[in-house]
C-alpha cells in the first residue's frame, strides 16, 4: 500500500504537457478542480473523462501511475460514498427500499454517485500535476504566482510547499525499508485488535521520525553550505514565460470549463 502512494513523484519526459509552464498548469488544475464541483450532472462527467484522457495520452503517462494513486484512497472513497447513501434523505416519492431504521434514497445513491467520481477525478487530476512538473518547476511556478504577497515571503512558502511534496515518495520509501527491516525481526503489524495493531506501530514510527530529523538537518546543512539565502538576489537558470502551447493548453481546457458551466446553468 506504501509503495502506491504516487504523489511528489515526478517521471521525467519531452511531451507537449511536460513543457508548459508550471504556472499554466498550477492554474488549469485549479480550474480543473471548479469544473469539478460546478458539473451537477452525471453527462458532465463525459468531458471530464475525456480531458484526463487526452492529457494522460499527450503526457505518455502510465495509466498504472493513476491507479496506484488511487488505490491508498479507495477506503475513503467507498466509506465517504456509503455515508452519503445512508445520510442523505429524500421525499416518500424517492425512497428506494427501507430495512429497519435504514431508509436508501434516490437522492443519497446520486450525491454519493458524484462524491466519489468527484474524488477519484480530483486525485487522478492533481497526480498529472506531480508527474509531470519537476519539483525546481513546481516552486518556481507556485513562486511567481504568490509574488503578489511578497517576493521573499512568496519563495519561503513555495519552497516549503515543494520540499513537503517532495519528501512524501522518500518518506513512504523509507516507511517501507523501515517495515520490511522489523518484520524480518519479528515485528507483527497485522494481527491483533485495533489498540494492538496501534501498539505495533512504536517500532516503526521510532525510527522514522529519527530518519526524517536527520534528512531534515541534512538538507539544512546542505542548502547552508551552498550559500543559499531564500528569495533575495535568485537567479535561474530557466526564466519562466508563457509560449503557444500554453495558449494552446488554456484554449482547450477553456472547451472543457464552457462545458461544465453550461452542465450546470443551461441543461
Amino acid at each position: 500500500m506504501i509503495k502506491d502512494i504516487t504523489i511528489g513523484q515526478y517521471i521525467p519526459g519531452e511531451t507537449f504537457v511536460h513543457k508548459l509552464d508550471p504556472r499554466t498548469k498550477i492554474l488549469l488544475s485549479i480550474l480543473f478542480i471548479v469544473s469539478l464541483f460546478l458539473v451537477n450532472k452525471f453527462v458532465g462527467y463525459i468531458l471530464i473523462v475525456a480531458f484526463l484522457v487526452l492529457t494522460v495520452y499527450v503526457a505518455k503517462l502510465p495509466p498504472r501511475y493513476l491507479y496506484k494513486g488511487l488505490k491508498p484512497v479507495f477506503f475513503l472513497i467507498i466509506f465517504t460514498a456509503v455515508l452519503n447513501i445512508f445520510m442523505i434523505k429524500g421525499t416518500a416519492d424517492t425512497l428506494l427500499f427501507e430495512i429497519g431504521f435504514i431508509k436508501v434514497y434516490t437522492e443519497g445513491l446520486t450525491t454519493a454517485g458524484f462524491m466519489a467520481l468527484r474524488l477519484i477525478f480530483l486525485i487522478m487530476g492533481t497526480s498529472v500535476l506531480t508527474l509531470t512538473t519537476s519539483p525546481i518547476e513546481l516552486t518556481d511556478g507556485i513562486e511567481r504566482l504568490l509574488r503578489p504577497i511578497g517576493k521573499e515571503m512568496a519563495h519561503e512558502l513555495a519552497m516549503m510547499m515543494t520540499i513537503a511534496l517532495r519528501f512524501i515518495p522518500t518518506l513512504m520509501d523509507e516507511t517501507d525499508k523501515i517495515m520490511m527491516a522489523q518484520k524480518a525481526r519479528g515485528a507483527d503489524f497485522e494481527s491483533g485488535g485495533l489498540i494492538q495493531k496501534a501498539k505495533s506501530l512504536i517500532p516503526l514510527l521510532v525510527p522514522l521520525f529519527i530518519s526524517s530529523f536527520r534528512r531534515a538537518d541534512e538538507l539544512a546543512m546542505a542548502m547552508e553550505s551552498r550559500a543559499y539565502r531564500g528569495g533575495a538576489g535568485r537567479t535561474r537558470m530557466k526564466e519562466l514565460k508563457f509560449t503557444n502551447k500554453d495558449a494552446i493548453a488554456f484554449a482547450l481546457f477553456s472547451v472543457l470549463f464552457i462545458g461544465s458551466i453550461a452542465v450546470r446553468f443551461v441543461l
